[in-house]
């Protein structure tokens, strides 16, 4: 189960990079992931909330503009894969399989990459412009990444 959780978190962090680490920081903090003891306790810190909350905000807010670079640029692409690994490495952590939910949300994040950049693609063109297609990937992305940390629970 922690390694389908894993998958989908990835998903997210294709979505959103940002997102996904946020919503992991706020279920450990929550007490939702129960990472105490482990390398990813820190992500129970407040101060982990906050940093990640804020990437991801930050994240939200300028994906909305007209300059920002395709998902599929090396260096956008290489943060989203990062990213859903260390946010299904911390899935993992709760349950003892750091590595292999590592790979899972590696996995995911490729998955979410491509596909989210095709689904905003036909969103936009459906809508006509890009700005709703985007609000529409980030509350996927939001509600999906707090289920699936409230499923872990």
């Amino acid at each position: 189960m922690l390694y389908i959780l894993a998958l989908l978190i990835g998903v997210i962090a294709g979505l959103r990079a940002m997102t996904a680490p946020a919503t992991v920081a706020w279920g450990a903090w929550l007490g939702w992931l129960p990472v105490a003891g482990t390398w990813a306790s820190f992500m129970s810190h407040w101060a982990a909330v906050g940093i990640f909350t804020i990437l991801a905000i930050v994240e939200l807010v300028t994906d909305q503009l007209p300059s920002t670079p395709s998902r599929k640029v090396p260096q956008q692409f290489g943060a989203r894969i990062i990213m859903g690994a260390f946010a299904g490495a911390v899935i993992g952590a709760a349950g003892g399989a750091t590595i292999v939910c590592l790979i899972a949300g590696a996995i995911g994040a490729v998955i979410g990459t491509l596909g989210g950049a095709e689904a905003r693609g036909r969103l936009a063109a459906a809508f006509g412009k890009d700005p709703p297609a985007a609000f529409i990937e980030d509350a996927v992305a939001i509600i999906g990444g707090l289920l699936i940390v409230a499923a872990v629970a």
